[in-house]
């Protein structure tokens, strides 16, 4: 028997990702709308925002670390290989990890 399906608002589903970037010390990644993507670093104080045929927008970026509670956050872009991400990094952030502890395949510590 299945599950029911949950609505689950962008916020609390983002929050929760932030939580477990910090908890975990491992970056999350969440496909947050039609072709946009948020990837959470370790200790959850900063994103990266990305679509893969587009960029993204600042404002949309503002409204994200509003929700994360991100004080003073920086604006940046970032220019991969294949695409340009706008980065959003707490102040006090920069010095965090890139990578945290190693997770087993089935997600456990």
């Amino acid at each position: 028997m299945s599950h029911p399906t949950v609505t689950v608002p962008i916020r609390e589903a983002i929050r929760y990702a932030q939580g477990r970037a910090e908890r975990l010390g491992r970056t999350q990644q969440l496909e947050i709308g039609t072709d946009l993507f948020i990837r959470i670093g370790p200790g959850g104080r900063k994103f990266l925002l990305f679509s893969l045929d587009d960029e993204p927008q600042r404002s949309t970026a503002e409204a994200i670390a509003a929700a994360l509670g991100l004080k003073n956050p920086t604006y940046g872009w970032h220019q991969g290989a294949t695409l340009r991400s706008l980065t959003v990094i707490e102040e006090g952030a920069q010095n965090l990890p890139e990578s945290g502890p190693a997770e087993a395949d089935d997600g456990t510590l």
